[in-house]
């Protein structure tokens, strides 16, 4: 949860400084004295969501160390980095892509993920919580898990998919802006600063709705994730990982994060689900069974 929120949240401030500096060079004027065609701003719209979303994606392996306080391991002496190391690598040799740096990062929940710009140069990280709350046939569930998020390239197609979702924000965000500016602050070529204050508060609007889109994807990845941890260590490993974090997070109060990013084991419905970027973990296990009886 704490990656997808970093990623969306980086990509959220790279969109509203390339906004801002678009603005202040006047490329956004430019555009709109030349040529001014909707076909002409969606160009302009791609170009800057586009590049919002890959300026996150290169940055989120940086970014993820720095604000988890990720400790990468090395030729490390301590048995059980060495075995973390080495489940980390035989998983990565199954899925067919290269060995993703692993690390620690001190935090009393058990949690993991697994970013990256590539599936040749991730991240695979896991709590000291986790550690020590499960069992190795557990760990090596979990991390198959993220090996899989890893081989899918889940973190490439959620850049595309954002830069998709960039793209529309910025152009509808201006469309309106300028319709606002001409209707209620009568200016007459819906460009002054009263447009441009519209067109960001927009922007942060619509780009916090539209990441719904990016959210549901997301469940939907966990799926797959699950999946495939099942099929590199075992269903019934994958299952058992799961009910664990259903049981270490159940007592924790609603506004704490707990493995994979989920809060409870409940279902959750009606708008909170819309913004939820892993599905109940209920859910998770119930297909898992499913998929067992096939």
């Amino acid at each position: 949860m704490k990656r997808i929120v970093l990623f969306l949240a980086t990509n959220l401030a790279v969109l509203l400084v390339l906004s801002i500096v678009a603005h202040l060079l006047g490329l956004d004027t430019y555009l709109a004295m030349h040529g001014g065609s909707m076909s002409g701003l969606l160009a302009f719209a791609a170009l800057f969501g586009f590049g919002g979303s890959f300026i996150s994606l290169l940055l989120s392996k940086t970014l993820a160390k720095m604000s988890m306080g990720v400790r990468i391991i090395g030729q490390s002496p301590d048995p059980t980095e060495q075995w973390l190391v080495s489940v980390v690598q035989q998983h990565a040799q199954r899925v067919g892509v290269g060995m993703p740096d692993v690390g620690i990062f001190n935090s009393p929940q058990p949690n993991a993920f697994a970013t990256g710009a590539s599936r040749n140069h991730a991240l695979v990280a896991v709590s000291s919580g986790l550690l020590q709350g499960m069992n190795r046939q557990e760990i090596e569930a979990v991390l198959g898990h993220e090996m899989t998020h890893v081989a899918n390239g889940d973190m490439v197609t959620l850049a595309l998919l954002q830069g998709v979702v960039n793209t529309f924000v910025i152009f509808l965000s201006r469309v309106i802006g300028n319709i606002i500016d001409r209707a209620v602050f009568r200016s007459d070529d819906g460009r002054g600063i009263a447009s441009f204050v519209t067109v960001i508060v927009l922007q942060l609007v619509l780009g916090i709705l539209a990441n719904m889109i990016v959210m549901w994807y997301s469940r939907r990845r966990e799926f797959r994730a699950d999946r495939g941890g099942a099929e590199l260590s075992g269903t019934g490993n994958m299952i058992a990982a799961l009910q664990e974090l259903k049981r270490v997070s159940e007592p924790l109060p609603s506004q704490q994060f707990a493995a994979f990013g989920i809060a409870d084991g409940s279902a959750a419905g009606g708008l909170k689900r819309l913004f939820m970027s892993h599905p109940p973990l209920d859910e998770r296990i119930a297909a898992l069974r499913a998929l067992a009886t096939h």
